[in-house]
């Protein structure tokens, strides 16, 4: 910024050298200083706009890349001489000069650091050329780093500050481990429905093939290749999400191959709108409550039944359902599963129900209608367009 002394001289040069500025640069200075404000006004605005371009170099955490970035607006907003973040272990940016520490900074800030992390409180050090304070960053009664500033004279103004700067810190690497923590949840549940596919399902499909290879051989292998493809695709490891065309493809396979347990006893329905076969989806969100239906609607009802699958188009919404005309469950029984307070049969509804909510919101919950007797009927609105997920062309069939 300018001081008053030049700006005062630049205003005189002009009307000297050309007159027909004066008025245009006069009014730029005037009108600058009208909006910012008072000084408490500037201060406040150059605070918040420090955080707020740190704040993105530190969302994956404490990295050496991101800590560099972020130490530069770290140490504007400190006004320090130097500043220094730390992990428990290493010096992983250095922004600014260190007064009587050149080419020594990283063992003396390293030193104090550990000395803040032992203690798991602010630490100060002073010295004739400069003092430094190290403040830990800590998650929870964790620390896991430092933030160490250098300045001629630390005050005890100085020293909060740098301890809040930690703090503010250790909040952003506090939600890069919650969105960390948040993504294995999910792959884990995505296991847990594998898991959930995987013992029941095999072992049925493997019987039934086998039912076929003396009687009909022909059958027999066109089970084996859709089994194989199956299994493939509910096995995969990459990608959270898939499309919903790749989700019924699936489940057209599962079916087979369970018609070729049950034969007439299942009967299947599709309604589905061709404009919502691009729409992205959780991987593994539509089977489970196809495999649901099947398993614990129909398996258990004398003469079997029908399985009705409709996608509609609805608005920003796809509108998937899932209708069985099977036995039902029971309400009370099914809160206490989506609540989590019970093991059930029904295991897989809840994991659903649960990735559903986390990906999209809990308005985006799975919404069942069901009695004893009376069938079920599945509904998911999932929005067609989902910030980071590119929505893929209809797959033909």
């Amino acid at each position: 910024m300018l001081s008053t002394a030049l700006q005062i001289t630049l205003i005189v040069t002009t009307v000297v050298v050309g007159g027909a500025l004066v008025g245009y640069l006069g009014f730029r200075i005037a009108r600058s200083n009208r909006d910012l404000g008072t000084d408490a006004e500037k201060a406040t605005f150059e605070t918040l706009h420090q955080v707020s371009v740190a704040a993105p170099h530190l969302a994956a955490g404490l990295t050496p890349e991101g800590a560099a970035t972020a130490s530069k607006h770290l140490r504007s907003l400190l006004a320090a001489q130097a500043l220094v973040i730390t992990d428990t272990s290493a010096v992983l940016a250095i922004d600014g000069n260190t007064p009587g520490h050149e080419g020594n900074a990283s063992h003396a800030a390293l030193e104090l650091a550990a000395a803040a992390l032992g203690a798991k409180r602010t630490q100060v050090k002073r010295s004739d050329s400069a003092d430094m304070v190290c403040a830990p960053i800590m998650v929870g009664d964790t620390p896991v780093g430092t933030v160490c500033a250098f300045t001629p004279r630390a005050r005890a103004g100085f020293v909060r500050a740098v301890a809040e700067v930690a703090a503010w810190v250790a909040a952003q690497v506090g939600l890069a481990e919650l969105d960390a923590s948040r993504a294995l949840l999910m792959e884990a549940e995505v296991r847990a429905l594998r898991a959930q596919i995987s013992p029941h399902f095999i072992y049925n499909s493997l019987n039934a093939i086998a039912s076929f290879i003396n009687t009909d051989p022909a059958r027999a292998r066109e089970l084996v290749v859709e089994f194989a493809d199956f299994t493939r695709y509910s096995f995969r490891r990459h990608g959270d999400f898939t499309t919903l065309a790749e989700e019924l493809t699936a489940i057209d396979r599962y079916l087979l191959l369970e018609k070729a347990r049950f034969g007439e006893r299942i009967k299947v329905s599709l309604a589905i709108a061709p404009e919502v076969l691009g729409t992205a989806i959780p991987f593994l969100s539509l089977q489970p409550l196809v495999e649901n239906a099947v398993r614990h609607g129909l398996e258990s009802k004398p003469g079997g039944g029908r399985i009705t699958i409709s996608a509609s188009d609805s608005g920003e919404y796809a509108l998937i359902t899932v209708e069985d005309d099977g036995v039902g469950i029971d309400p009370a029984a099914l809160a206490a599963v989506l609540a989590g307070t019970t093991e059930s049969i029904h295991v897989g509804l809840r994991n659903v129900d649960v990735r559903l909510r986390q990906v999209y919101g809990d308005a985006h919950g799975l919404v069942i209608d069901t009695a004893p007797g009376a069938g079920t009927l599945i509904t998911m609105r999932i929005p067609k367009f989902r910030p980071g997920v590119e929505p893929s062309a209809p797959v033909a069939h």
